[in-house]
């Protein structure tokens, strides 16, 4: 086996912090140093006890440079675990340190952030991944096959349904300030949306039916698909199924109102995100882009309310 490469992780605290750790530790690496502003961090003792902690980020930049000019301490890659809307600042962090940047979804709330980032790799020569882990979901790999073997000129209806019961910490919390998450849409609907796009074709038309502070819904009309989506914080919004066996996330996409199961298989899915960038196959800007576009879009399109091809569960509006 190749000899451990050098890990720091920005954003040691957050909710997805510990399935990065974990693809580091599993693929045989080493993680050197983590910041967060939050000392909340005991999961790291799970993993790489030994591993530099910084509450400021000028610290730990300034703990990048020096392992740098150390030669064999270098740091290699960077894991962006941080709020969404510090994504690209700590992407430009970690480039300027010479390191490659793996970077939690959305990789930057605006397009044109992207070829902003895009110059920042010719310049440095350092390479920007993205976590789009459902790409590696067995399911949805099978799903994607049968697809592109189905006759050219087949659009499918799409029904995108998913719903995770938030309390008022939320709101409180940077992700409740769209300028600073990217609103619903964005925060917890941009690797769905990455996915139908991965697997049905470019978009061609973005509708918006309805636009609150906790939840979203509208029509994606795509090269295959026609995908009517409710994205939802809203625990009220659970079906009643759900409710019934306390459950606060529900999750279900349709395909010709035939339900696909991809509930299980997620917790491994970012080792295997990292097995493939660390293999020379990641994704990276450009396979971000077409998703990146369409939450913009989302986010800054006035609703257009219950009009035309609507998403079913906007019935309780009415």
């Amino acid at each position: 086996m190749m000899n451990p490469l050098h890990f720091a992780l920005i954003g040691a605290a957050g909710y997805i912090a510990p399935r990065h750790m974990r693809a580091i530790f599993e693929t045989g690496h080493r993680l050197e140093a983590a910041l967060d502003k939050n000392d909340n961090v005991g999961v790291i003792d799970s993993y790489f006890p030994d591993a530099d902690f910084f509450l400021e980020a000028e610290r730990f930049d300034r703990h990048l440079d020096k392992l740098r000019r150390q030669g064999d301490k270098k740091i290699d890659y960077v894991s962006i675990c941080s709020p969404n809307y510090l994504h690209d600042a700590h992407i430009r962090l970690a480039l300027r340190n010479s390191c490659h940047a793996i970077c939690e979804k959305p990789i930057v709330l605006n397009p044109w952030n992207l070829d902003a980032l895009a110059e920042i790799e010719k310049e440095t020569g350092k390479h920007i991944f993205t976590v789009l882990q459902l790409r590696y979901h067995p399911a949805i790999i099978k799903l994607r096959e049968s697809i592109r073997q189905s006759p050219p000129e087949k659009i499918f209806d799409i029904d995108l349904t998913y719903i995770t019961g938030r309390g008022k910490w939320y709101f409180m919390s940077w992700k409740g300030d769209p300028s600073k998450s990217g609103g619903i849409a964005t925060n917890i609907g941009v690797h769905f949306f990455d996915m139908l796009i991965w697997i049905f074709g470019p978009v061609k038309e973005n509708i918006l039916h309805l636009q609150q502070a906790d939840k979203a819904a509208g029509l994606l009309i795509l090269e295959k698909a026609r995908i009517r989506w409710f994205l939802s914080i809203d625990a009220n919004t659970l079906p009643p199924e759900a409710k019934e066996k306390k459950q606060m996330t529900f999750r279900s996409i349709t395909v010709e109102q035939e339900e696909i199961e991809f509930s299980g298989g997620f917790t491994d899915l970012h080792t295997e995100t990292y097995k493939n960038i660390l293999a020379g196959n990641g994704y990276g800007i450009a396979d971000s882009r077409d998703a990146i576009q369409t939450v913009y879009v989302i986010r800054n399109a006035r609703p257009i309310g219950l009009h035309g091809d609507y998403h079913p569960y906007l019935q309780m509006f009415k």
